[in-house]
């Protein structure tokens, strides 16, 4: 010992009790910054879209930082409680998601070919208006017409359901049946209405390149169909140039339905020996019947347009192809208000803005064509909003709903024409009252997100 202890009066038995010097932590300077905040710093983007302060400390242990260095370096206890700490100085921030692909973007260049062979077939009639005489040739024609339209549209329904459940091997299985069998009925009808006869035989023609139309479209071949089609063009562009020989005509008639049919059968072959896909199960065929009872009232409406005004007809197969592209756009612009909507309001909102954008544009443009065409343009706007929202609903699979609607509208024409009634102002009552259901069915069908999964 240094020297000797101090004992104090009455307490010779004991030490005196020292004071123990308190521990203080030394206060940090205002100028120097919290080591808290730089590591905060450094790692903002990570524990910005930490969902729980868990989150946190798990990116910090993968730092590689140490029990230790949280207790010296930042003045915590432990790694939880440094990572509370920073989940609770750093905001929240959740990036937004990449966007997804569009995979309702429209093929411009496919739409346009769709629109070019939905057309072009109307020249075969101009080319041919010479090989049929008659009331009971014309009949024959439209009803074969009608009875084409509705198979097909049946069977490329069906052949579209089994290209989903079982890739081409089970479409071609479909169409290899369906198309010949169509085309016969189709055939069969004309005959038997119109009797033998240059009628009958074009009528036979009409189904023949009809049914292999919907081979080649549901097969994805639009731009054979085109090519197949240049005879016909061809001719008709003769006719208004020099007049032809007359034999020329069904030369150029048989050979475009020769042409067709031929890469329909290519077509069909090669779809039939692609290997086939694990197929789901067989739809059934009732599934496929609205949409043929949609043909065929389509085909009423069409055939009763062109009685009352034949450039109307035109006018609404040169604009087939833009309303194929308007069907594609309305579901991309679906999509992108179901991604940009947060509440169910927000969503019917824009679904009916997108389905006023794109009503309104098909409506423009068969404006437009009445314009040109010198025709009236209500009846032809009243059929093509009828057309293209039943097509809009039938896009999303609700087709019991149009297919009622539109064979409604075709019975209630159909019967004002037989009772010799005004025709211009039943069609239009008749296509304005049609339009109007199913553009309020769209609102309300296609209004909840559910329908567009």
């Amino acid at each position: 010992m240094s020297g000797p202890l101090r004992l104090l009066s009455g307490d010779g038995d004991s030490l005196p009790v020292i004071p123990r010097p308190r521990t203080r932590t030394r206060a940090r300077p205002s100028w120097a910054k919290d080591p808290i905040d730089e590591l905060a710093e450094r790692l903002m983007e990570q524990v910005a879209v930490a969902v729980h302060p868990y989150e946190v400390a798990a990116l910090l242990e993968s730092d590689g930082l140490t029990g230790d260095q949280i207790t010296a370096r930042y003045g915590r206890p432990d790694l939880f409680t440094l990572a509370e700490d920073l989940h609770a100085r750093v905001p929240r921030h959740y990036p937004e998601p990449p966007p997804a692909p569009d995979p309702w973007r429209p093929d411009h260049l496919r739409c346009a070919l769709r629109g070019l062979v939905f057309a072009l077939p109307g020249l075969a009639y101009v080319l041919g208006a010479g090989l049929w005489h008659g009331t009971a040739d014309v009949s024959g024609l439209i009803v074969s017409a009608l009875a084409a339209w509705a198979w097909n549209q049946a069977l490329s329904h069906r052949a579209y359901l089994r290209l989903a459940a079982g890739g081409q091997a089970a479409a071609g299985r479909t169409l290899r049946i369906g198309a010949p069998a169509g085309a016969l009925g189709a055939a069969a009808t004309g005959l038997a209405v119109s009797g033998p006869g240059m009628g009958a035989a074009f009528a036979a023609g009409q189904s023949c390149y009809l049914g292999a139309a919907s081979v080649l479209l549901v097969l994805g071949r639009e731009r054979v169909l085109l090519l197949t089609l240049l005879p016909v063009a061809a001719g008709a562009g003769a006719v208004q140039l020099w007049q032809p020989p007359a034999a020329l005509a069904p030369v150029l008639l048989s050979a475009t339905v020769l042409l067709a049919v031929l890469a329909a059968g290519h077509a069909l072959r090669a779809a039939v020996r692609c290997a086939p896909e694990a197929a789901g199960p067989t739809p059934t065929l009732l599934r496929s019947l609205p949409y043929g009872l949609f043909g065929l009232a389509a085909g009423v409406l069409a055939a009763l347009a062109g009685a009352d005004e034949p450039r109307s007809v035109v006018a609404l197969t040169l604009s087939m192809g833009f309303a194929e592209w308007l069907l594609y756009r309305y579901r991309s612009l679906a999509l992108t208000a179901l991604r940009e909507s947060t509440g169910g309001r927000g969503f019917v909102l824009r679904a009916g803005r997108a389905l006023a954008y794109c009503l309104g544009a098909y409506l423009a443009v068969l404006a437009l064509g009445s314009l040109i065409a010198g025709i009236r343009p209500a009846p032809l706007l009243g059929l093509g909003a009828v057309l293209w929202t039943a097509l809009l609903l039938q896009a999303f699979s609700l087709a019991w709903l149009p297919a009622a609607v539109t064979l409604a509208s075709a019975a209630a024409e159909a019967a004002a024409s037989l009772a010799s009634l005004p025709l211009g102002p039943a069609q239009l009552s008749c296509r304005t009252a049609a339009a109007a259901v199913l553009v309020a069915a769209a609102c309300r069908l296609l209004g909840r997100p559910t329908a567009h999964r």
